[in-house]
């Protein structure tokens, strides 16, 4: 009797230390939350693809919120991921001016968090990393690039439909336009910016521009939707080819019309990437690795004959998930 009760204990012991082990792994295993400021807009849903894939290579569970374009519910989110428990959070934020009660906040649970696409509001600290674009470089290489399409339709004016300017990338992309087109010999006579990021919207607005500036030669496309709709205005009016189109970021409608002719240009931010790279910074805070504080990634100009090259196709494998 007495073997038989030790051999009891001993498997009652056996089975105490595997769900030990299996509570003490659950434990060990880290959640990273994705705030998007919206996922109405594709660009926010490739990120958060990022973000996703990159935490289930690195043994993460995924969770995402959407701000709905509200510093409110942006704030909502943080504190609801907080008491959820997760350990991460990588954000895309609504505007760079919502960041400081964010930040101040994560701080106080000891939260690491990484910016991706848009930054934190200037003067900034209390974050682990963020993950942009080299947006002044790219507005410079953008400014130039538009600057020499009007030139080669014989004209120096140009238009520009931009980003909202309460967020820092947007700001950084407006002034190295400005200086490239103070240094080309090009002039900016309208700029509008976005609310809703959306086709309809830049319709609306290049429409309006080109109505009350109809000598304008090209026009800078600060966001995929600005070169659509962009695109869509020439093409009612008759102007496709005698207008310039450049656009920053990239998508398979924006790639369609590169290749037609009807833009001219593509600046390609990797949305996908900034995800990838995001997770990877808060899982290297997590786990006491090197951590890279801000990362600006290039963004590499694709004209039609290079859009199907090897290179190009490795950048854009970076922008938007495959279609395979």
């Amino acid at each position: 009797m007495k073997k038989k009760l030790n051999g009891w204990l001993a498997m009652a012991a056996g089975a105490a230390l595997v769900a030990l082990s299996s509570v003490s792994h659950a434990e060990d295993k880290k959640t990273v939350a994705y705030l998007a400021p919206s996922l109405d807009i594709s660009y926010w849903q490739w990120v958060g693809f990022g973000v996703k894939q990159k935490a289930e290579e690195l043994g993460m569970d995924y969770v995402e919120f959407t701000s709905e374009n509200s510093p409110a519910k942006q704030m909502d989110n943080a504190r609801t991921a907080v008491t959820k428990g997760v350990d991460a959070i990588v954000i895309g934020p609504v505007n760079s001016t919502s960041t400081p009660p964010l930040l101040a906040y994560l701080k106080s649970q000891n939260i690491p968090i990484a910016f991706a696409g848009i930054g934190p509001q200037p003067g900034q600290t209390d974050y682990t990393s963020s993950v942009t674009a080299n947006n002044y470089e790219t507005g410079k290489a953008q400014g130039s690039f538009v600057c020499a399409l009007a030139k080669e339709r014989e004209g120096k004016k140009v238009g520009m439909l931009s980003l909202p300017q309460d967020r820092e990338n947007a700001q950084k992309y407006l002034q190295g336009a400005q200086e490239a087109f103070a240094a080309d010999g090009c002039e900016l006579v309208q700029m509008l910016e976005t609310r809703g990021l959306t086709v309809n919207e830049a319709v609306t607005q290049a429409n309006d521009m080109l109505t009350a500036h109809p000598d304008i030669k090209a026009i800078y496309g600060m966001y995929d939707e600005a070169g659509t709709g962009a695109a869509k205005v020439l093409e009612t009016r008759g102007l496709t080819g005698k207008i310039g189109i450049v656009v920053a970021d990239g998508s398979p409608t924006t790639i369609a019309l590169l290749k037609a002719n009807a833009i001219q240009g593509i600046f390609f931010q990797e949305a996908v990437g900034q995800g990838i790279d995001g997770t990877q910074q808060v899982f290297n805070a997590l786990t006491d690795a090197p951590v890279e504080k801000d990362l600006a990634l290039v963004m590499p100009l694709v004209t039609a004959d290079k859009i199907d090259t090897p290179e190009a196709k490795a950048v854009i494998a970076r922008v938007f998930p495959s279609s395979n």
